[in-house]
């Protein structure tokens, strides 16, 4: 009798620090993870093809009319910007339509030829690597690797603009043609060094 009621204050102490602990632990996981699940729509430009289409777009920063063209679209992201941004250029894209004629499955140029695409920031400057090793374009894509990694540039530009509109400070980007060898070996002049100002720059 005497031993039960020793041990039932015991009981009732130890309790509450149970409770205690697993709630700081369950904190300690919450509270990161609603801070990962940070999202933003941003506007990303895309190379896409209009094969299976009636148009051509003639694109004045080339100077070339193309089966092609570089076209926005909203996107829900999250992770490091200006990089991630990079990423999503080359997300796969299957265009809706209202036409039962219309049968192409993807749109967007560099998933069609395998270009990839990757971005870090290097010393305060965005570094961009178009990977070209596994870039070929497909027969049924009337366009040129010089055509398609020129459109690329233009959808890079206008998104990180895009972006760049809301930030404060000029965004440097140092654009390289990364395993241009071989018969690609000439796709390495277009690597190119830009800055991307905002509007209270």
């Amino acid at each position: 009798m005497h031993s039960s009621l020793a041990i039932s204050p015991q009981a009732g102490k130890v309790q509450p620090m149970k409770v205690l602990l697993a709630a700081l632990f369950l904190g300690s996981c919450v509270v990161p993870s609603a801070i990962a699940t940070t999202i933003t729509v941003m506007s990303i430009f895309e190379p896409i093809t209009l094969v299976g289409t009636d148009g051509d777009d003639a694109m004045s920063d080339i100077g070339e009319a193309l089966q092609a063209s570089v076209l926005s679209r909203p996107m829900a992201l999250s992770g490091a910007f200006p990089e991630d941004l990079v990423d999503a250029i080359r997300s796969p894209h299957l265009l809706p339509t209202n036409n039962e004629n219309y049968k192409v499955q993807e749109v967007n140029l560099l998933v069609l030829c395998n270009l990839g695409l990757k971005a870090e920031m290097v010393d305060g400057v965005l570094q961009v690597k178009f990977k070209v090793a596994e870039f070929a374009v497909p027969e049924e894509i009337d366009l040129t690797s010089r055509q398609i990694l020129k459109l690329t540039l233009i959808a890079l530009r206008k998104t990180l603009e895009d972006y760049q509109r809301r930030q404060t400070q000029p965004l440097h980007v140092n654009v390289i043609v990364d395993g241009a060898e071989g018969e690609k070996a000439p796709l390495a002049d277009l690597a190119v060094q830009f800055t991307v100002v905002g509007e209270g720059t």
